[in-house]
């Protein structure tokens, strides 16, 4: 008689560090190792832990521009679990507008937290993933890291900076046996759209209505990204929009610089950019693939 050999699963046992883990993405990443059997705690700006985070995981206040609040989380890390497995720098802000209508303190706080967060964790747990010589850095960027619409310099820079510095670090870290994923999803359903608080009021109004109106959850863009996670995966584009646009400006640039072109112009005439870009390189891979 055989026995059944059962299969442990892959995080079991694995301590993690999710930033912004309390919603949104971060939480329901958070969810999926938890089911996994990993130990998780959840930093997050609260004061008090938030009922949102699920029980049995541990939770810090944690601001991400804050290099003492990276220290004690680097403490307690030390204190309780002696290692840290995978950091996820999942903390962010969504911010929108033109270059002559955002003002300069909307790009100071988006660099912030969005490129200044991730490199404040990376800077904290590196040496200690280095010295136990394995660990893997993730760092939740965005499509808008890699395919850049007009009327989205402020959150463009910032997330391509974060797609860099992820890339940078896949080839600096690998000699110590430690791997760096980057997650690049486009729109999707979450409470990102609370954090825009931007000079351009149009613009982020249009923004809203396409984080709401997104036909993916959070949970849908979790899952997906989990699985590279999993793979150990460089860059994970986490839906199909992504991969078109993200193909697009890769292999076919002019459909891409033609879709940005008339992107610039619905913007001119007041009209939200994003939705008319993505339809068009969608339909132009539709019309390759016939």
């Amino acid at each position: 008689m055989k026995l059944s050999r059962r299969t442990a699963p892959s995080h079991a046992g694995q301590c993690v560090l999710v930033t912004g883990g309390a919603s949104g993405l971060g939480l329901e990443l958070v969810k999926l190792f938890v089911a996994d059997a990993a130990r998780v705690v959840v930093a997050d700006l609260h004061a008090e832990r938030p009922a949102s985070v699920p029980d049995g995981v541990d939770y810090l206040t944690l601001d991400v521009r804050d290099d003492a609040a990276w220290a004690d989380a680097l403490a307690w890390v030390e204190q309780h679990w002696g290692r840290l497995d995978i950091l996820v720098n999942n903390a962010g802000i969504a911010v929108g507008g033109r270059i002559d209508t955002t003002a300069i303190a909307d790009w100071e706080r988006a660099l912030s937290i969005n490129l200044m967060g991730v490199v404040r964790g990376c800077r904290t747990f590196t040496p200690m993933m280095k010295a136990q010589r394995s660990g893997h850095i993730v760092n939740t960027a965005s499509l808008a890291g890699l395919v850049h619409a007009p009327a989205m310099a402020t959150y463009n820079a910032t997330k391509a900076a974060v797609v860099a510095v992820s890339e940078t670090l896949q080839n600096e870290l690998a000699p110590f046996g430690i791997d760096v994923s980057v997650i690049c999803p486009s729109f999707f359903r979450t409470n990102l759209a609370q954090s825009l608080a931007g000079a351009d009021a149009e613009m982020e109004a249009n923004a809203v209505e396409l984080i709401n109106g997104s036909p993916r959850s959070a949970a849908d863009v979790a899952r997906t990204a989990f699985a590279g996670i999993g793979a150990r995966r460089h860059m994970i584009l986490t839906d199909p929009d992504g991969r078109v646009a993200y193909g697009a400006k890769r292999f076919v640039r002019p459909v891409y610089d033609a879709a940005m072109a008339g992107a610039a112009k619905r913007v001119a005439a007041g009209k939200d950019p994003q939705p008319a870009v993505l339809t068009q390189l969608g339909q132009w891979v539709k019309r390759r693939a016939a």
